[in-house]
């Protein structure tokens, strides 16, 4: 017998993606639910039995069992064997088969596709039926062989002793590899993702038939997969969306189940494509919870417009996406299907969507306050929809979101620059008055947002400098290079550096500001000396301040001083005389040999009486018995807290500062004080 149209061409043009490999499994079992509800048994009575076929052991080559995972011991799935106890291949029901695109079961739902769904993914299809030939009242027995090639072949019929029970087994045999590659393996995965495809079948009145799965020894029913599943018992509504009728049901699942929130859009009583809504509605991202625990949403929509429109192997709908004003009255598009029931999701969802919406602007309210204050100045103009967040979601990703939120911001606040500066043709004073004032709002809120960035920049240092200055664990202290790099990067100059990264503001806040600046370079390699030696002091940098304006006088050069820093470890203790121990010596001493090299400013330009600028030298290191020594040889005072001395040496025109770490610290912490307190930033 052949079929009444071309297969092989309609096989060419029926698509299957490789990720959709068990889809011609999923067929054959609503296929075996729609043959029992034909038979008029009661779905109580009804049996589905799907076994797994797999490469039996002794074919199996070394190779193959190579590199298993120990707890996989399945085989590969060769085919399946689908037996049902429905109605069987009647006569009516053969001739539907060998006519693609029958109308027999088009009430049912069926287009014939499943059977070339089949051939895409399997080489042969078997099938074995024993039915009731009502016509002449006897029972009888069918088989026949279904391929790409031939179409059926091989049909058998012959009437039975009539004392068998009525089933059909569809064997799907030879899973094409690459199919076979991309589809569950295990059968608890097989059943899950029956349930979830037929979902729909379970969770209507009267339920479904029991479906067995049968690999080897081990069995499944659906019904405890099914059970597994649900959260709660289904809810249904219908409601209209420019005059036709959908039907939603609502679901919850169990969270072992089914990850993602989704809506399930169905046609012909199947499963035709899920639309992930996670962060599509504010408050609807990870998992929900009520009385009964934790779970994730579904809706299932259908509507006979669906039915109409969907697509003739089941992948999607031709349906266009937004509908043009023009035919806004009579046309529907998925964008109105996809709003109305979006707001059917929220109504339903109302409670928990409310708690999680709470939840994620109390998260986003404690990680400004207490982490990133840059952002709070924009908050307020950010949508709500927009900051729709997972209460739960990492600090690192919750900054990204923000992030986003500010450069999209300022990209905005950019490209109204270009405009602001003009009217628009048509626009009034108030009109443009009104735009000026919101730019200039904006580009307010912009400007408190970098200010709390490096306010918030100052404290995280503050806390990592706290940190840096401790014992460890191991009992000894930080290295001195680590705290260096804190303050400012090794063996960098000005211009090989952010901003942000040179933090001498820990040690005053004008040298924020300097002409030059190197960080453990050999004197020779500094533009602002000609000093020939190797030496390399910690920090060196070069202030250069304009006189004021009201009494420069001709094209004078600018007054300059230089700045020595010298950190030593934290509790470091064996000062002595010499540069080499001595870190009052050694920053004198690069002072002394700076200036005898003539000083000059970045850009070469000579000063004058170098010889004579002003020197200042911090040393950086806690008050030991040994450098509290050094400290009072050198005629230093002690500050008034105890934590550091301090002193002129006239003799090499230099102020001399001892800082301890925790002076350091707090004394930059009481500097900052005030706008940390404005941000509600930790003091402490």
């Amino acid at each position: 017998m052949t079929m009444q149209t071309n297969l092989s061409g309609r096989l060419r043009n029926t698509p299957l993606l490789l990720t959709k490999g068990l889809l011609p499994l999923f067929e054959a079992a609503i296929n075996s639910i729609h043959a029992i509800e034909e038979a008029g048994i009661l779905n109580k009575n009804g049996k589905i039995t799907i076994e797994i076929l797999r490469i039996p052991q002794g074919e199996l080559r070394l190779k193959d069992t190579e590199g298993k995972n120990g707890s996989d011991t399945h085989e590969e799935i060769v085919g399946f064997k689908i037996t049902d106890n429905g109605i069987g291949f009647t006569d009516d029901n053969m001739e539907s088969f060998n006519t693609l695109d029958s109308e027999y079961k088009i009430e049912k739902g069926g287009r014939g596709i499943g059977r070339l769904l089949w051939l895409k993914a399997f080489k042969r299809v078997k099938i074995e039926s024993t039915f009731t030939d009502n016509s002449e009242g006897k029972q009888k027995f069918r088989s026949f062989i279904f391929d790409a090639n031939s179409g059926v072949t091989n049909e058998n019929v012959k009437v039975t002793d009539g004392k068998e029970q009525n089933t059909t087994t569809v064997h799907l045999d030879n899973f094409n590899a690459k199919y076979r590659s991309h589809s569950r393996k295990m059968p608890k995965a097989i059943a899950n993702s029956i349930v979830e495809h037929c979902l729909w079948y379970f969770i209507r009145e009267g339920g479904v038939p029991v479906i067995t799965i049968v690999d080897e020894n081990e069995k499944i029913c659906l019904d405890n997969v099914f059970e597994e599943h649900m959260h709660t018992a289904a809810i249904t509504e219908s409601i209209l969306v420019k005059s036709k009728e959908f039907e939603l049901i609502h679901v919850k699942l169990r969270t072992e189940s089914i990850s993602n929130h989704t809506v399930a859009w169905c046609a012909d009583n199947r499963l035709v494509d899920k639309w992930n809504i996670d962060r599509k509605i504010p408050g609807l991202h990870g998992r929900l919870s009520d009385d009964d625990g934790e779970f994730v949403y579904s809706c299932y929509v259908s509507s006979s417009i669906l039915d109409e429109k969907v697509r003739p192997e089941r992948t999607g709908f031709e349906i266009i996406e937004a509908v043009d004003d023009l035919f806004d009255d009579t046309e529907i598009g998925i964008s109105d299907i996809q709003n109305a029931v979006i707001d059917r999701v929220k109504i339903h969802l109302a409670e928990y969507l409310e708690k999680n919406k709470k939840r994620a602007r109390e998260r986003i309210e404690d990680f400004v306050s207490k982490k990133a204050p840059r952002y709070r100045p924009i908050l307020h103009r950010i949508p709500e929809e927009e900051l729709n967040i997972d209460p739960d979601m990492s600090e690192k990703d919750l900054e990204l979101a923000l992030h986003k939120h500010l450069a999209e911001i300022e990209g905005q606040l950019l490209a109204e620059g270009h405009d602001i500066m003009s009217p628009k043709e048509g626009e009034d004073y108030d009109d443009y008055s009104k735009r000026l004032r919101e730019y200039l709002d904006k580009a307010e809120d912009i400007k408190k947002s970098d200010l709390a960035n490096y306010v918030s920049h100052r404290r995280v240092i503050l806390d990592l400098l706290t940190t840096a200055i401790q014992r460890g664990v191991d009992g000894k202290y930080t290295r001195e290079d680590m705290i260096h790099n804190l303050i400012m990067p090794i063996r960098k100059e000005s211009n090989e550096i952010m901003f942000e990264s040179c933090n001498l503001w820990l040690v005053d806040e004008r040298l924020a500001f300097h002409d030059y600046l190197a960080s453990d370079k050999s004197l020779s390699s500094m533009p602002i000396t000609g000093n020939k030696e190797s030496k390399e002091p910690d920090i060196c940098a070069l202030n250069v301040f304009d006189k004021p304006v009201l009494v420069s006088e001709g094209n004078k050069l600018p007054l300059a001083s230089i700045v020595v820093i010298e950190i030593k470890r934290p509790m470091r203790n064996d000062a002595a005389v010499g540069e080499e121990h001595d870190a009052i010596e050694q920053a004198l001493g690069y002072l002394e040999r700076i200036r005898a090299g003539k000083v000059m400013t970045a850009n070469g330009r000579s000063i004058p009486q170098s010889e004579d600028i002003p020197g200042f030298c911090y040393i950086l290191a806690d008050i030991t018995p040994s450098v509290e020594k050094r400290c009072k040889l050198h005629s230093l005072k002690r500050t008034s807290d105890g934590l550091g001395y301090f002193g002129y040496n006239d003799n090499f025109k230099a102020y001399i500062e001892v800082i301890s770490f925790d002076r350091l610290v707090n004394s930059a912490k009481e500097r900052n004080r005030a706008f940390f307190d404005k941000l509600g930033l930790p003091a402490n």
